[in-house]
């Protein structure tokens, strides 16, 4: 009988593509899913020496999901970025 192969759940391989780059990767949801900009801060500085911005952006689509968080160096709340002094 030929051996079974097991393919991983999208989740897992999308876990090793990008997200696995990405800067945030270890840190708590409960960071990266902040809605504060204090709560947010280490996500947000993260960002700045991330490697995949441009991948994060696309594929959370912030302005068009209602997302809450940090994505492609922004916080965004419902959808939108939140404006954080000093940052763009």
């Amino acid at each position: 009988m030929p051996a079974l192969r097991t393919v991983p759940a999208p989740d897992v391989l999308e876990f090793s593509g990008w997200r696995a780059s990405a800067a945030c990767s270890g840190l708590p949801p409960a960071v990266v899913f902040a809605r504060r900009v204090a709560d947010a801060e280490p996500a947000l500085r993260a960002c700045a020496r991330c490697p995949v911005l441009r991948q994060c952006e696309e594929s959370v689509a912030p302005a068009t999901s209602w997302f809450d968080g940090v994505s492609a160096g922004r916080l965004w709340r419902n959808g939108r970025p939140v404006a954080v002094e000093g940052r763009r």
